[in-house]
Parts: structure tokens; sequence; C-alpha cells
């Protein structure tokens, strides 16, 4: 059963895959939020493409674990989406997941450039990851 991991942004959305085991999650592709819609199309194609049975959204919480402004952007996301692909749709605590993401890639000295174009898709994968890490304990 595959798993798809979104860090919903702004401007670009973070995607990430589990594989088929649902054991390890890996970075997908960066979605360019650029026309109304063009995002949930592309997101529909990658459950079709990929036959995901269920989507973790990253909800970024207050440090305090509260929901400010952005969470509730990224909710209202998740139950967009949960209607348009009738899949369950889980929100994952994501604090600091860009952080870590940043974090990783300057310890791998990558440049800024190309770090742009890949941490929100390593976000996306540590939201995944930490998600199916999760469940494996249970």
């Amino acid at each position: 059963m595959k798993i798809l991991g979104l860090d919903y942004g702004d401007r670009r959305i973070g995607v990430s895959i589990s594989d088929d085991l649902g054991w390890t999650a890996q970075g997908l592709e960066v979605i360019e939020r650029r026309k109304e819609g063009q995002d949930l199309l592309r997101i529909a194609e990658l459950v079709k493409q990929y036959e995901v049975e269920e989507i973790v959204v990253g909800l970024p919480k207050n440090m305090n674990g509260t929901i400010g402004p952005r969470g509730e952007l990224c909710q209202a996301f998740a139950s967009e989406l949960s209607e348009k692909l009738q899949l369950p749709i889980h929100l994952w605590d994501e604090r600091l997941s860009t952080v870590a993401a940043e974090r990783t890639l300057l310890e791998a000295d990558v440049s800024r450039k190309k770090r742009k174009g890949v941490v929100d898709k390593l976000a996306a994968a540590l939201i995944l990851q930490n998600y199916l890490d999760s469940k494996s304990k249970k």
C-alpha cells in the first residue's frame, strides 16, 4: 500500500511516496503552484500513477502545539483533497521539517540554487517517514 506525503506551501508542494510495504519514504517531486487547481490535478495524477491509497499532509503547528493561520490553510487543503480524491487524508505534525531538510542539504554541501529546488521534496519525505515510523511502532 503506497502512501503519498505532501509538504504544502504557498508557492510549492513537496511530494514524497512510500515504498509498497510502507517502510520508507523518498522524495518524488515539487509541484509549482501557479494556476488555481493545477496542483490538485497533479496530485490526482500521482495518486493514480502510483496507486496511492492514503495521503499524509504536513500540518505546521506552532511550537506550543496550537494551530495558527498556516495550519488552518493546510487543514483546508487536506479537506479539499479528501473531497476530490475520496482517500483517507492524515494531518501530521511537521514542526521544523523544513528546517531539518535545510540543515541536511547544508550538511551535504548542496548549493543554495539546488537547495531551493529540492528542500520541499525532502521536507515531504521527512514528514512521510515520521508518519511511517509512528505506524510501525504500533
